[in-house]
């Protein structure tokens, strides 16, 4: 058994296209083969020593000749593309019907109930768009006006963009969490999300005060069932926010990927057992939705060079898992998630070296590999425990 799991999260780093991508209109995304391939020289020498370029599959990836971790990938058996359909699988939960979506804008019952619980003077934009291109085209009006701005994109999202000077991320969050209320039922999004922002016009930038306002999670999932056994769970980075609170007995946020690692290894040091689970947003939010192949590749690259510290903080009795949740291949068309496999990565003292786990049938897989080692069983998912301990 071990005795504490770390569990990191890289947001978005896809491993290729599933059999199914084309019924999402992403055929032929791949986020880590086309940074590999269209960045020369990139490399990525740590994680490819876990097994990172062993995947099966990974083709544009060097490999090792031996591996010291083991390394596989995983197939997303539920409906979407989402974070938080990815992060429910890996913890049990399958979503067999997709959240809804609004590509013309939300319904205008829910917005006018929006605005009278709110008690707001109304609202700006409604409709579908890139966070970046919805502060220039509505920012300085909502500065002079006071009315926030509600948009969403391809994913089942409800966002609240506000100037912090005009509402703060208090009140933001106040205002996430009445629209939450509202969104239930057939019009259910998987997120309520706060986008706060500073600056002035021609010059909006978002801040590190985003929150995100996630449906409720079904009971009986990994974290639940953890807790249930008094085996607590640390979450770093919007894994709180995801699972909305539930299961988790210690949380923090962040403010960026480098701020995630640096929390994590500061639990590292303060706990000596149970689970911390990270999330690393930056690799979605700031780099695959904008298209950023550059920003994306000096991204992995900051946490390959951080993952020595990571393994050098590790008890004997640790394991780390490192997977994904979707992709957001930054080559790709539009700036929407892609249906991908998710890298899986794992590797301790006391686990086997050079393993080979190959496809695994499930996210869900991962979360049973840990239910599995606490003594527990989740819904979904088969156990890896027996194939990567000594």
């Amino acid at each position: 058994m071990f005795h504490r799991i770390i569990w990191i999260i890289l947001d978005s780093v896809g491993a290729g296209e599933l059999p199914d991508s084309d019924q999402y209109h992403d055929t032929g995304a791949d986020t880590l083969g086309h940074i590999f391939q269209k960045l020369p020289g990139f490399d990525l020498p740590n994680l490819r020593k876990l097994g990172l370029g062993n995947i099966d599959g990974l083709d544009k990836i060097p490999e090792e000749s031996r591996p010291v971790g083991i390394y596989g990938k995983a197939k997303e058996v539920s409906v979407g593309k989402d974070t938080t359909v990815g992060h429910f699988e890996m913890t049990g939960i399958y979503t067999e019907k997709m959240f809804p979506t609004y590509p013309d804008g939300f319904p205008q019952e829910i917005i006018d109930k929006f605005i009278k619980w709110s008690n707001l003077p109304g609202i700006l934009c409604n409709k579908t768009g890139s966070g970046t291109e919805i502060l220039e085209q509505y920012g300085a009006e909502h500065l002079k006006t006071r009315k926030p701005i509600i948009y969403t994109s391809v994913d089942s999202v409800f966002q609240i963009a506000c100037h912090e000077e005009i509402y703060s991320p208090e009140e933001l969050y106040h205002l996430c969490s009445i629209a939450r209320k509202i969104l239930q039922g057939e019009h259910c999004v998987a997120r309520v999300i706060a986008r706060p922002f500073v600056g002035t016009e021609g010059h909006f930038t978002r801040t590190a005060n985003r929150r995100d306002f996630s449906v409720m999670p079904e009971d009986g999932n990994l974290l639940d069932l953890l807790e249930k056994k008094n085996i607590k769970v640390y979450a770093v980075g919007k894994i709180a926010d995801i699972f909305c609170k539930k299961g988790i007995y210690k949380s923090v946020h962040t403010r960026n990927n480098m701020d995630g690692i640096a929390r994590t290894l500061q639990f590292m040091k303060e706990i000596p057992e149970g689970l911390i689970f990270t999330n690393l947003v930056d690799f979605d939010t700031v780099w695959g939705h904008r298209r950023d192949l550059h920003g994306y590749g000096t991204g992995l690259q900051q946490f390959d060079q951080k993952l020595p510290e990571i393994i050098a903080a590790m008890n004997k009795d640790d394991l780390l898992i490192i997977n994904a949740d979707h992709g957001c291949d930054p080559v790709f068309r539009g700036t929407d998630h892609t249906r991908e496999y998710v890298p899986v990565l794992m590797y301790g003292a006391k686990t086997q070296k050079n393993v080979n786990l190959h496809i695994l049938n499930s996210f869900a897989d991962i979360g049973q590999t840990i239910a599995d080692n606490f003594g527990i069983q989740i819904k979904h998912g088969t156990s890896q425990l027996d194939k990567i301990t000594l």
